[in-house]
């Protein structure tokens, strides 16, 4: 039987892809290579989740309230990576280790991402908290670096996030 969630996960070709978007395939591929879809490498060939297709589809790359505010808060804590790399990502590497050992599902997958994240360069985390990438916006929902912005700075960034789009 298959579930939503099968269908969520289900990998597509980028050729299947291109099809749901109704775009080519090199399209697909630049989606990819931007990072604006989460790809996986299956021998030699991209396959993309069927879920983030159709949120491609459904034009679901505009911002939600909490995605903008993530976003904003990622700014704010890129801000703090850039001041001190090495306090931050250790803060980060010990709270992703006590988030593992209670996450179950969908927040483990984006932990173990985080992780892998921290452990290469900088300027990936850096580019992860700051893009508009369907990726980025499932990382940030997972976000490691709890305690890393003081509560003051926190909260002036999420009011600051309530000031009318230009």
């Amino acid at each position: 039987m298959i579930t939503n969630v099968d269908v969520q996960d289900d990998l597509l070709t980028t050729g299947e892809a291109a099809a749901i978007l109704g775009s080519t395939r090199q399209h697909v591929g630049n989606l990819i290579k931007r990072g604006d879809i989460t790809s996986t490498l299956v021998g030699k060939h991209y396959r993309v989740r069927r879920g983030d297709v159709e949120m491609l589809k459904q034009g679901s790359i505009r911002l939600t309230r909490d995605q903008r505010r993530s976003l904003w808060l990622g700014y704010a804590i890129a801000g703090k990576i850039v001041t001190d790399p090495n306090a931050a990502i250790a803060l980060a590497q010990r709270n992703i280790d006590t988030m593992l050992s209670t996450q179950r599902g969908s927040g483990r997958r984006w932990l173990t991402r985080w992780k892998d994240l921290l452990s290469g360069p900088t300027e990936e985390i850096l580019a992860t908290l700051t893009s508009n990438s369907i990726t980025a916006r499932e990382l940030r929902q997972n976000n490691p670096f709890a305690g890393l912005l003081d509560e003051a700075t926190r909260l002036q960034v999420i009011s600051a996030t309530g000031h009318k789009k230009s």
